[in-house]
């Protein structure tokens, strides 16, 4: 096969706009571990129910911009309640019981989405106004995945603004590092802590909208996102932003041109990357030692 320059380029597009709904899966499960220290299982549940909570606004209003405000609240609130009720009972208890909780709350997810909606899976179009293809000077590229890459850019800046730039941030940061002296000082870790859990599953509900024109609606489709998260947050670093963000894009990157070269080892791919990067960085790009004891 001839390879042009061209190719190659549309090609790294073509992996940045995957990369991005990568990005969006391995950010959020990561804001929860990393400040939580919280393995969230569930993670690629709510990225289900944000794909089913579109479809649903969607049928009704036909609106894509209204479910882009309603899927992150309705996510966020029901990350919020898992967190209130579920989850903040077993803080202090070992990093089992979270994870062991989540596990669970996955296959419940599942199971009353199946109810809600049957086991057929449902069809999302994308959007009229993102629909069709433009010239980014290298070729024609599906309008919807350069608007991927922008919204994901978008929610980036916005985390890296509320966690570097504002009181509550300072909180957030100081708090994973040793919430005992902030409680001593009067400030309220359990509201922290909930919007922190909160902020984790609206992202991977928007990600879960967004990843809908393009991979279908179905109660199952959260089990293979939950093992993409975790390699993301393996190749960048347990509880590492910066390292969800890297890694992310460099799946992408790499499973697309996996794609473009040899296309049955397109999966595997990224499996051989977090297989590298545990030989060579055991902790990941980012990740530091000790976060897990």
């Amino acid at each position: 096969m001839e390879v042009s320059f061209n190719l190659i380029a549309q090609q790294l597009v073509t992996g940045l706009a995957l990369g991005s709904i990568y990005v969006l899966i391995g950010v959020g499960l990561s804001l929860v571990f990393g400040l939580l220290t919280v393995v969230n299982f569930a993670h690629g549940a709510f990225f289900m129910v944000g794909a089913y909570i579109g479809v649903l606004v969607y049928a009704r209003t036909g609106n894509f911009w209204l479910c882009m405000l309603v899927v992150p609240i309705a996510s966020a609130a029901l990350g919020m309640l898992a967190e209130r009720f579920l989850i903040r009972p077993l803080y202090g208890r070992g990093i089992d019981y979270p994870l062991l909780l989540t596990f669970g709350l996955a296959y419940v997810l599942m199971d009353l989405v199946r109810m809600g909606f049957g086991v057929q899976g449902e069809q999302m179009e994308t959007p009229e106004l993102l629909q069709g293809a433009v010239d980014i000077g290298i070729g024609m590229f599906p309008l919807y995945r350069l608007f991927l890459i922008g919204v994901t850019a978008f929610v980036l800046l916005a985390l890296w603004l509320l966690l570097e730039k504002t009181r509550f941030g300072l909180i957030v940061r100081a708090g994973a590092r040793d919430p005992l002296v902030l409680r001593t000082l009067g400030i309220n870790m359990s509201t922290i802590w909930l919007t922190i859990f909160g902020a984790g599953t609206a992202i991977a509900g928007l990600a879960g909208l967004l990843a809908a024109p393009m991979r279908g609606v179905s109660p199952e489709m959260g089990v293979p996102v939950l093992v993409e998260a975790f390699v993301i947050t393996v190749v960048g670093g347990m509880g590492s932003l910066g390292g969800a963000v890297v890694a992310g894009l460099l799946v992408g990157v790499v499973v697309s041109f996996t794609t473009l070269f040899q296309p049955e080892f397109a999966d595997f791919s990224m499996f051989a990357l977090m297989a590298i990067m545990l030989i060579v960085r055991p902790n990941g790009l980012f990740g530091r030692k000790g976060l897990m004891a």
